[in-house]
């Protein structure tokens, strides 16, 4: 009795052809994009009644941080996080008002999804050297920050929160 297993492994390539992913990355891009613009407008808005000595406002959107990525459920999603300015005087009393999103902290590189996932995926079996391999079938030949040292560093955190 034989037991032959024919295995063959996902097909990578650097740009993905399945019109269904680009069009649900597309989408995830644009419409986290335009929440993080909302929600930046939406804190300007908040301090409309703060003025300078001049008349002008005191709290302003301020363009656009660097381009990153981010891991997602769907692939790296490109993002640019909206900046605020405060541009009330320095080295007074009053303290600098900060814009912070609560969609997208300024250390976030993964969404909370996907760090889910990977407990789940460590309790399974897959074993640390492994996971660039399983987790680039699912998110596509780039998926950066999670090499084996940084699950190594995560899955040292897991005990002591349990």
């Amino acid at each position: 009795m034989t037991n032959d297993t024919t295995i063959l492994p996902f097909r990578q390539s650097e740009k993905v052809d399945d019109a269904l992913t680009e069009i649900a990355r597309e989408g995830a891009r644009r419409m986290l994009a335009e929440a993080l613009v909302a929600e930046a407008d939406a804190f300007v808005a908040g301090f409309s009644e703060e003025r300078l000595m001049d008349g002008r406002r005191r709290i302003v959107r301020h363009g656009f941080g660097p381009k990153r990525q981010i891991q997602t459920g769907v692939g790296a999603v490109p993002v640019r996080r909206p900046k605020v300015r405060d541009r009330g005087p320095e080295g007074t009393a009053v303290s600098k008002i900060r814009f912070t999103s609560s969609i997208l902290p300024k250390w976030a590189r993964r969404s909370p999804s996907l760090d889910a996932l990977l407990p789940v995926l460590y309790l399974r079996g897959i074993s640390t050297g492994d996971f660039q391999k399983a987790l680039s079938a699912i998110l596509g030949p780039d998926a950066p920050n999670l090499s084996p040292g940084v699950i190594t560093r995560l899955t040292a955190g897991w005990p002591s929160a349990v």
